[in-house]
């Protein structure tokens, strides 16, 4: 019975992968497992895990593929995300202030990313400002009505 070159287990003489740790033990079972980890780095970077998310300007392309616009698009739903967030985190006895937050959590750009896998899809942008819109509403409402 042969063993295995990598963690000297014992190995049946048709095995094509090692039980033990996993080695390829045929040309043919390496090149297929060479194949497997390519097709899944190449999945992984194409859905975002790389650093590139891919897809176009309403996607989830990297800033520096963005048009100037989609960059301040982007870059003003941080700043009213985490400004509103930070008023609502000021005003936190209140009834008020955790619709703020909500409304602050969701024009984030991540959070679009959170919904895409669970929805299918992303969020339309205005989807996400509408959401921020009536969140804020109910917030200021509570604000002045209790």
């Amino acid at each position: 019975m042969p063993s295995c070159p990598r963690c000297e287990a014992s190995i049946d003489d048709e095995a094509r992968y090692c039980a033990q740790c996993g080695a390829p033990q045929t040309e043919d079972a390496a090149q297929e497992l060479d194949e497997y980890v390519q097709r899944q780095a190449e999945q992984v970077a194409g859905s975002g895990g790389g650093g590139s998310d891919g897809g176009g300007p309403d996607g989830f392309a990297d800033m520096a593929d963005l048009s100037d616009r989609e960059q301040l698009w982007r870059r003003g739903c941080y700043v009213v995300g985490y400004g509103t967030v930070v008023v609502a985190l000021t005003l936190v006895p209140a009834v008020g202030a955790f619709p703020l937050i909500l409304a602050g959590i969701a024009i984030l750009p991540p959070i679009r990313r959170l919904t895409a896998e669970p929805l299918g899809n992303s969020l339309k942008r205005e989807v996400m400002v509408g959401l921020y819109a009536v969140f804020a509403l109910i917030g200021v409402a509570l604000l002045f009505l209790l």
